[in-house]
């Protein structure tokens, strides 16, 4: 390309950068949410980035990030048809780095922006993959072309490009050792640097493609008001064009998980050999310009130059092939690939209609095989409990929604027993219509070359029929550390240090359950207090170990991680944190008692008067309906300020922490939320309406000059108990750490009262 043309396709640095905070203006009032998942630098060494293609506006998208990672500008390609008039879409394209796809001498072109430091975009697939089919019945790479037709392989422009500009660096490299200053001085001016030695920091640097993955999570096919106003305005769409405003529109307006996940760098200078590169040596020296190195062909021309063509060639089809297979074991699995794809695994099998209760524990079992193989890039939906949560109940937001797109769109009908399988699953679809018609098709083709994740079902349905309930306990208690290891990552960010710094907590926050040889009637489930972790009841729960009772210790969401995780929960988020730990304990034990202290106590009461099945009884050590401290008053006034200064703006609150001088600062947290105190207050006034419903046998313990608890709970709280057979003990004690502290045998009287419930 001669250096007028170039010109006409210079970037403008104030159009790109504005270009650039723009659309990071519109991101955040957007429904999709971007996530880059990279290895430490793959952006900043990568030169050739290349994406698989699912919907029109993510071609804008690696720019944003490119741009946001590095300051780097980005070539992209576009139909040349966009750049035949001198208007001002023609040139806005120009100028924030587009290229027409046909354009003479495209790949030279690419080479040398590369050379200045520009890096390269690419879309091989060449058009939007709808159907996510990537894989044929022979296990051969291909897709679908829409120009032609018929089924084919990527574009392998990027490979000619990255070959080509490898050889060529490595041929710089040789000469600038063998001291050809002439020579590269030439190139130098030939590309537009100021020196050679300029010229040799770009040849230096390794050309590496980087693959990547785009994967969106969910994919919507109910309508949209983007469709419904374009048809409004219009008159009427194309089918294509509805069917393509109607998906993008659901992923740009709706909650949209969209992973862009870059693969492994595929360098391409190691093809060479040595007698390969002394021809490519003597070919740099020989041409003029990156045009003429493109240009050789195997079947005419100097013999050395025919040769590197031919070698050229031959890497060219493997280094696709790598691309390929590289970009599409990318896929971040999520819950809907699992789904879509256990269905098709059974239709495939025979199977036209499966039990619900069978295809949820299926299901569930195949999410914990996935979590184990590290190999896999899972999804949130996959990886935290709380997204996935329900699933063997049928009780899941995720399988709810797809499972209705599916039935609206006669794929599955489902009645209170079972889940039955359509024809229509296994129907070709129009490639323009499979997004609409066979949503669970593109979930499963996409999900097709991850063999990890097509294992974890197989194991799955292998494994499902004969589980039995305590081996679904102890993954659902699993559940309960995976949610702990990921609150204690989620809130470990840079927003956070200030408070976590000054957190004096060394204990495990970690839920535990402990299951002793032999069995035992009776099981039990610690709840621990307001600001603690299981921590504090450990040494109590080994102790019932001992004894022969299992023991589930159980975490309330929010606890032993970060005073900013409490922040966000609710108390009923902890109540159902109990309930959890209750029926994981419930397939150990034919009864259970459930035991709490301080706020802890408070919910093992709440949780009795919803009277479980199997509850023995309850205890309730300093558990609060009145507090010593009078000031607790004013917390919904400052909560209310908080919430409203956090709506009003995108600071924190004007009181969001306050410092606690804890008795126990090994285990509890030095900066108490004031959210987690409003929650708390809510929660004692909850526990006021519920006692009467606590109908087991039930133990109420408080020491006579708790600090923190006014002593009149107890006796407050005794009264209003609908229990038959209760019983109030109050301890000697100044402290409110009775329980773990032990004063005044306060575990004694506890195991008592657990040994009393075995008969």
């Amino acid at each position: 390309m001669d250096r007028e043309k170039e010109k006409q396709f210079e970037i403008d640095p104030k159009t790109y950068e504005w270009t650039i905070k723009a659309f990071s203006t519109l991101k955040s009032r957007l429904g999709v949410k971007i996530r880059l998942h990279q290895k430490e630098g793959q952006i900043q060494t990568g030169q050739i980035f290349l994406f698989n293609h699912f919907a029109r506006f993510e071609t804008f998208i690696p720019q944003y990030l490119i741009y946001d990672e590095t300051g780097a500008y980005s070539r992209g390609m576009a139909a040349s048809e966009l750049f035949r008039g001198d208007d001002f879409f023609s040139n806005f394209l120009r100028s924030v780095g587009a290229v027409p796809n046909r354009f003479p001498g495209l790949l030279p072109f690419l080479a040398k922006e590369i050379l200045h430091g520009r890096k390269i975009i690419i879309f091989p697939e060449g058009g939007m993959v709808k159907d996510k089919l990537v894989i044929d019945g022979a296990g051969e790479y291909n897709i679908y072309s829409r120009t032609a037709k018929e089924r084919r392989k990527h574009h392998s422009g990027a490979a000619v490009l990255a070959l080509n500009l490898g050889a060529f660096k490595g041929a710089l490299r040789d000469i600038e050792e063998e001291g050809d200053r002439s020579c590269l001085q030439k190139w130098a001016d030939r590309l537009g640097f100021v020196s050679a030695e300029e010229l040799m920091v770009a040849a230096r640097q390794p050309t590496l493609i980087v693959p990547a993955n785009i994967t969106f999570y969910p994919l919507r096919v109910t309508d949209n008001v983007l469709r419904k106003g374009v048809e409004l305005f219009t008159g009427g769409l194309s089918k294509r064009f509805s069917e393509e405003l109607l998906i993008e529109g659901n992923i740009l307006l709706k909650e949209t998980d969209m992973d862009l996940r870059l693969g492994e760098a595929i360098s391409t200078d190691t093809h060479w050999g040595w007698w390969e590169r002394k021809f490519i040596s003597r070919l740099v020296r020989r041409i003029d310009s990156l045009d003429d190195l493109f240009a050789i062909k195997a079947d005419k021309g100097k013999w050395a130059d025919r040769m590197v063509a031919k070698c050229t060639g031959r890497f060219t089809i493997g280094t696709r092939d790598a691309y390929m297979r590289e970009m599409y074991a990318g896929v971040t699995v999520n819950l809907s690939h699992l789904i879509s794809r256990l269905i098709m695994m059974y239709v495939e099998k025979g199977w036209t209609e499966i039990g619900r209760d069978l295809f949820h524990k299926t299901l569930y079992l195949a999410i914990k095989n996935a979590q184990k193989d590290s190999s896999l890039a899972l999804h949130d939906s996959v990886t935290n409990p709380v997204i996935y949560r329900g699933l063997i109940d049928g009780h899941c937001p995720g399988l709810e929604q797809l499972l209705t797109a599916m039935v609206a769109s006669n794929l599955v009908e489902i009645d209170s027993e079972s889940y039955r399988f359509l024809p229509k699953l296994v129907e070709e679809q129009e490639f323009d219509a499979v997004r609409l018609e066979n949503i669970a098709a593109v979930y499963a083709n996409e999900m097709a070359p991850i063999t990890g994740a097509q294992k974890a079902l197989e194991q799955a349905m292998a494994a499902a029929p004969d589980i039995d309930d305590q081996a679904l306990a102890r993954l659902l208690f699993d559940d309960e550390l995976v949610s702990f290891a990921s609150d204690r990552k989620r809130f470990r960010k840079k927003k956070h240090e200030a408070i976590n710094s000054q957190e004096t907590a060394t204990e495990s926050g970690e839920p535990y359950l402990i299951l002793p040889e032999g069995k035992n009637s009776v099981g039990v489930v610690l709840v621990h207090g307001f600001l603690a972790s299981p921590a504090e009841l450990r040494e109590f729960g080994e102790k019932l170990a001992a004894a022969g009772y299992p023991v589930l210790g159980v975490r309330l969401k929010g606890h032993g991680t970060s005073p900013w995780d409490l922040r966000t929960r609710s108390w009923r988020d902890w109540l159902d944190s109990v309930r959890r730990g209750y029926r994981v304990m419930s397939t150990f034990a034919d009864r259970v008692c459930v035991i709490g202290f301080s706020s802890g106590g408070a919910l093992a009461l709440i949780l009795a008067a919803e009277q479980p099945k199997g509850l023995a009884g309850v205890a309730a050590v300093s558990a609060p309906l009145k507090f010593r401290n009078k000031n607790l008053i004013f917390v919904p006034l400052v909560h209310g300020a908080n919430v409203l200064t956090r709506w009003m703006s995108t600071y924190e609150g004007v009181f969001p922490f306050r410092v606690n001088e804890s008795e126990h600062p090994q285990i509890n947290y030095r900066n108490i939320p004031i959210r987690g105190l409003f929650e708390v207050r809510r929660m004692v006034e909850e526990l006021k309406n519920r006692l009467p419903n606590v109908q087991a046998p039930a133990l109420i313990i408080q020491g006579t000059d708790d600090h923190v608890v006014d002593r009149k709970s107890a006796d407050l709280i005794h009264r209003k108990l609908g229990s038959r057979s209760k019983a109030l003990f109050m301890v000697e004690a100044a402290r409110h750490g009775i329980l773990n502290e032990d004063i005044g045998g306060t575990q004694d009287k506890l195991t008592s009262f657990i040994a009393s419930l075995k008969t």
